[in-house]
């Protein structure tokens, strides 16, 4: 397996098998509306984007592990090296996550699809247009 691969797609939110398609609807985490959407199947090369019923839970776990992570750095960094009162370490690791929510959400989805979902070069328009 190749890890620019699959670094590709997450980073992105593209398709993981062709790496051309958007994963979401729209670009902008922040549009809380169209936060959730995303398109039935790859409009490139139509990878089902719901593989089985219940499939985005597991990505639960990975926002947890995405949030948890940067919670951690964050809480250090602040008591460690800015010597900020724990109300304000607190206070501001708080609003980090609230804010960083829609992000998180993104890319828990991203890695997760990236999981089980791998890179074929005969779907990607990029892998197409070197061999012509």
């Amino acid at each position: 397996m190749n890890h620019d691969y699959l670094l590709y797609s997450i980073l992105n939110q593209k398709c993981p098998r062709c790496h051309s398609g958007n994963m979401f609807e729209t670009n902008n985490p922040y549009n809380l509306k169209k936060i959730y959407a995303m398109p039935d199947k790859c409009p490139v090369c139509g990878q089902s984007n719901l593989p089985e019923v219940g499939f985005w839970w597991g990505s639960m776990y990975i926002s947890y592990g995405l949030s948890v992570g940067l919670s951690v750095v964050c809480v250090l960094f602040l008591w460690l090296y800015m010597g900020w009162p724990d109300w304000a370490i607190l206070s501001t690791n708080a609003a980090l996550m609230i804010l960083l929510l829609p992000v998180a959400f993104r890319y828990a989805r991203a890695i997760w699809f990236a999981m089980f979902v791998r890179f074929d070069p005969k779907y990607s328009v990029h892998a197409q247009h070197k061999t012509n």
